[in-house]
């Protein structure tokens, strides 16, 4: 299991990418929420396909501006260092307030996940 999440996001992940990777039309609340300490990158992750049980879909901010809902192997983060060799972390007291595509609309809006 990938250090950034918990056997618990891992069940609620892929209970949403099943939903997802059955048709349903599902806007889930953010399960976990993933940072880089020394850049401005953010990922909250709602879902994981469970084909592969690595790929995760979510809110993606880049910190260019521009952040957008995507893909992202947990595996890829797992192994990203920052510009002063932080790893990716999880954030211990992220509590989601809005569905993924409210924070979606206000990440477009203000150019960048809120807080």
């Amino acid at each position: 299991m990938n250090p950034l999440i918990t056997e618990d996001d891992r069940a609620r992940l892929l209970a949403h990418g099943q939903a997802r990777t059955a048709g349903e039309a599902i806007d889930p609340v953010p399960v976990v929420r993933l940072f880089m300490p020394d850049a401005h990158v953010t990922w909250l992750l709602a879902a994981l396909d469970p084909a592969d049980g690595d790929t995760a879909w979510g809110l993606i901010d880049l910190g260019i501006g521009m952040p957008a809902q995507g893909t992202v192997k947990l595996s890829e983060l797992a192994g990203i260092v920052g510009p002063r060799k932080q790893p990716v972390m999880r954030d211990l007291y992220f509590r989601p307030t809005r569905t993924l595509s409210e924070y979606t609309r206000l990440a477009e809006r203000d150019w960048a996940i809120p807080d």
